[in-house]
């Protein structure tokens, strides 16, 4: 009998713990990823000067970009510029979504292996098959290789903004709404489920959902961190997006869309989007749950956190099918009139509490 396997893609390396960004450079050389020391190491212009005035001294073989801006155009630019520069091992994401977005669009462009280093937990990007970057149209997402490493030091995520770790916590437990949307779909429309995908998601998302800590824990950022990177595992696992992103990811590109100058971070806005989604699947439990926790990190749960409306957040939710055609979630299966979405939002607030 045939012994049937597959092989999943994912990080050679996952370092999690204080102090990991000191030991980068033996982590690389350990793991065989750059044994030389030639890395390409891309950065913002803004914070990432201060990174590079740290850290710059133990790498003397590397050569430093500030083109990694989270557009589609700094990919570019970034690729160019590492192709000109000469020969790396690497290419070395340091910094914010948007920064690690650049790195492997670009990395992928110029077909080098990608080292991702986090300075915050703010969404799942880290290790997913897809960098998300800003262009002439809004936004797109652009299919690139998972990182082959992944370095996340929790002494560097201290120093970021609050709000840019607990972000991480809405876009990791709206996996369980995400994952529901995945089953609804296969008994709505037969749409193939990976198991394996399905249930990586779920068990990140139950994981932060049930941790009793908080970002001042190093067991909880340990959690968090772990969490988001099985996420991006998940999707590579799947070959897309559909185990982290249903209809809580439809309503936060909808808020992107619709109000791009006043849209709050990726993960508040998934974290908001996931809980009331759950609650039109008719899960008021688990809704509920998903909402205590939220407050009790201090992330929205209603549109009015954020500073929305409720007719704002009405629009929001019937324009959001439209930001994914194609993926059948609890919004396409509903397909509510603005008038109902009004009425169950109303059933949402008095059954999560105001």
């Amino acid at each position: 009998m045939p012994v049937l396997t597959r092989l999943i893609p994912s990080p050679v390396a996952v370092d999690i713990r204080r102090g990991a960004l000191d030991d980068l450079a033996v982590i690389l050389s350990d793991e065989r990823i750059s044994p030389s020391g030639r890395l390409a190491f891309a950065i913002s212009n803004g914070s990432g000067r201060a990174l590079r005035e740290r850290f710059a001294p133990a790498f003397p073989g590397a050569d430093w970009f500030e083109d990694a801006d989270g557009t589609i155009d700094g990919a570019v630019r970034l690729a160019d510029s590492v192709k000109r520069a000469g020969r790396y091992d690497a290419v070395v994401g340091l910094g914010g979504g948007k920064v690690i977005d650049c790195a492997k669009y670009a990395a992928a462009r110029v077909g080098l292996p990608l080292v991702a280093v986090a300075t915050n937990l703010a969404n799942d990007g880290l290790c997913s098959p897809v960098a998300t970057l800003d262009n002439d149209a809004g936004r797109g997402s652009y299919g690139v290789p998972n990182p082959i490493g992944i370095v996340i030091d929790l002494d560097v995520i201290r120093e970021a903004p609050e709000r840019f770790v607990s972000a991480g916590i809405g876009d990791v437990i709206c996996k369980i709404s995400a994952v529901a949307d995945w089953e609804l779909s296969h008994r709505e429309t037969g749409e193939k489920i990976d198991g394996l995908a399905a249930a990586m998601a779920r068990q990140a998302a139950e994981a932060v959902l049930r941790h009793p800590g908080g970002i001042a824990d190093d067991t909880f950022l340990t959690t968090l961190s772990e969490s988001l990177v099985l996420c991006g595992i998940s999707m590579s696992v799947a070959g897309d997006s559909r185990p982290a992103s249903g209809a809580c990811h439809e309503i936060s590109h909808a808020f992107d869309l619709r109000f791009p100058q006043r849209n709050a971070l990726h993960g508040e806005q998934c974290g908001l989007g996931g809980a009331f989604a759950t609650y039109l699947r008719g899960d008021v439990d688990t809704a509920g749950q998903m909402a205590d926790v939220l407050r009790r990190h201090g992330l929205p749960v209603l549109p009015k956190d954020i500073g929305f409306t409720v007719d704002e957040f009405v629009q929001v939710v019937e324009f959001a099918p439209e930001t994914r055609p194609g993926r059948y979630t609890i919004l396409e299966h509903l397909a509510l009139k603005t008038d109902q979405i009004k009425d169950v939002y109303a059933d949402y607030v008095k059954a999560i509490g105001s």
